[in-house]
């Protein structure tokens, strides 16, 4: 089946795909959500029904749809017959509201927007009318789209189509420091990256994944083009929350689970409450990315859960960009983000975008299929590519020999401190080995002395013991850290901010707090 998997990559487009794996295992199931199953052959059959209803609405090859949708069986398939039809999908993350989602129908021009009616306590259909109208030149028009799809007879369609090179995606940045900026994604790029990931995990038909994530991340088919490639199901969740949700895990077998960072937290604190007995028994694998990895939530997670951790670097622009080997080393997984994939060219630069050695910190660039065809603003995507067509991604870190990429943060989490560069993660990293710390993020303010202070920002876990800024300077000096870096200020809160898709912490929002 790998064989297949790997001749299956040559897809062009999502619906090529989705064909070729529905010929090989049409009653295989793709899709698990409470008792309901979703097959292969049956997202074939149901995806060109619910196109055929879309045409009739007047959706046709290269209309935009934005949608706003819950992690949904329906999802998927009004996503998959978008692709068959080779419309413009803009998926809009269904916490955000009116700002975001406004900027977005705005920007993308949407002539369809698909909603979920009243969820979790909030109406998007009238959140929807009311933006309808600031739009841009045309109204979108609004549909609902949670329990029932558009359908129609598929003869009405005309053939699939044939270019994967087209633009047919748009994603949104999570535009915490300023608006969004639009992605332009083509199916080629999207399969690319799923492509990657699914060989870089090793994974195999008889693995049950999970999406605990939303699917209007762009991860969402990232992962799909995982299960159809390798031609196994996975669990979606319309709401997350541990430890509920370890009853659908169980239930189903999960063998593989993830995200990102926060969720192999929160999977480490079930297993805190029950030592001797496995949250879900069948679990052989936690993987995802989108957030710094500190070394000892590996060591932790290893350790306690008995399972393996790989974890990844990739981003809304480059879904992708390396990954962990369940096989490489625990030094590797712990303290690197992978290697990247054949394909992906990875260049650490100094300012003037000249390449550094390996070993040497500098701006993360990268070239290759997954990247991303650039950002609807035509000048973002100016300032984004280099001469030679690598992106500028404003991650910092360096290359080892063997290949394996280390970030060590972002530009702007470089803290410049009396004319010396202090790398936040680096003290990250040593405040998680702390007992008393849960969580912590390490930022910079500005100061008339220094230039700006080392403050860290800490969540401690239930019971304790409270922290004194001594305390955790005296930790960080034990642990090696110099003194030139030591944190002069701390601040504790019940919990960091993050964001509704892979709980990133949101660091711009403790800078405006605490500056």
């Amino acid at each position: 089946m790998t064989g297949t998997a790997h001749a299956l990559d040559a897809s062009r487009t999502f619906w090529e795909l989705v064909e070729r794996r529905a010929a090989l295992t049409p009653d295989r199931p793709f899709l698990l959500q409470d008792d309901r199953v979703l097959t292969f052959g049956g997202l074939r059959e149901r995806g060109e029904r619910v196109a055929a209803g879309l045409w009739g609405m007047g959706v046709r090859p290269g209309t935009v749809v934005a949608w706003q949708l819950p992690t949904r069986i329906e999802t998927v398939l009004l996503s998959f017959a978008l692709a068959r039809i080779g419309a413009v999908q803009s998926p809009v993350i269904p916490f955000y509201r009116d700002r975001e989602t406004g900027f977005a129908l705005r920007e993308s021009q949407a002539e369809f927007f698909a909603v979920p009616g009243t969820w979790r306590g909030f109406d998007h259909t009238a959140m929807a009318k009311r933006l309808a109208g600031e739009a841009g030149r045309r109204a979108p028009e609004v549909f609902e789209a949670y329990d029932t799809l558009p359908d129609g007879d598929p003869a009405v369609l005309p053939p699939p189509p044939a270019d994967g090179t087209a633009v047919r995606w748009i994603y949104w940045t999570s535009g915490t420091t300023s608006d969004p900026k639009g992605v332009l994604h083509t199916d080629r790029s999207l399969i690319s990256a799923g492509a990657c990931l699914a060989h870089a995990l090793r994974l195999t038909p008889d693995d049950v994944g999970s999406m605990a994530f939303p699917f209007a991340h762009v991860a969402g088919p990232d992962y799909s083009v995982m299960l159809l490639l390798y031609g196994f199901p996975a669990v979606l969740f319309e709401h997350f929350a541990l430890p509920d949700a370890l009853v659908e895990y169980r239930r189903h077998g999960v063998t593989v689970a993830g995200g990102s960072t926060a969720f192999y937290s929160m999977f480490l604190a079930e297993q805190r409450k029950a030592p001797d007995t496995r949250p879900v028994p069948t679990l052989r694998l936690l993987a995802g990315g989108g957030a710094p990895k500190p070394p000892e939530l590996y060591h932790a997670v290893v350790r306690e859960m008995g399972v393996q951790l790989t974890h990844g670097y990739g981003m809304t622009e480059v879904p992708m960009i390396t990954m962990g080997d369940p096989d490489d080393t625990p030094e590797h997984l712990a303290g690197t983000e992978g290697r990247p994939p054949g394909g992906m060219e990875i260049r650490i630069t100094d300012e003037r975008g000249e390449p550094l050695p390996y070993g040497t910190d500098g701006e993360v660039r990268l070239r290759g299929e997954a990247v991303c065809a650039g950002y609807l603003d035509p000048a973002a995507s100016a300032a984004a590519f280099d001469a030679e067509g690598f992106l500028i991604t404003g991650d910092v870190g360096h290359l080892r020999e063997s290949g394996h990429l280390v970030l060590t943060g972002r530009l702007k989490d470089i803290i410049i401190r009396k004319g010396e560069n202090i790398s936040a993660k680096e003290i990250e990293d040593l405040l998680h080995r702390h007992p008393d710390v849960a969580d912590a993020a390490v930022i910079g303010l500005p100061d008339p002395e220094r230039g700006e202070l080392v403050c860290a920002v800490v969540e401690q876990p239930p019971g304790a013991a409270p922290l004194t800024l001594a305390g955790l300077t005296g930790h960080l000096r034990a642990e090696g850290l110099a003194v030139h870096k030591l944190p002069e200020r701390l601040e504790v809160l019940d919990a960091l901010p993050r964001n509704d898709t892979l709980r990133k912490v949101l660091k711009y929002r403790l800078r405006e707090q605490f500056a």
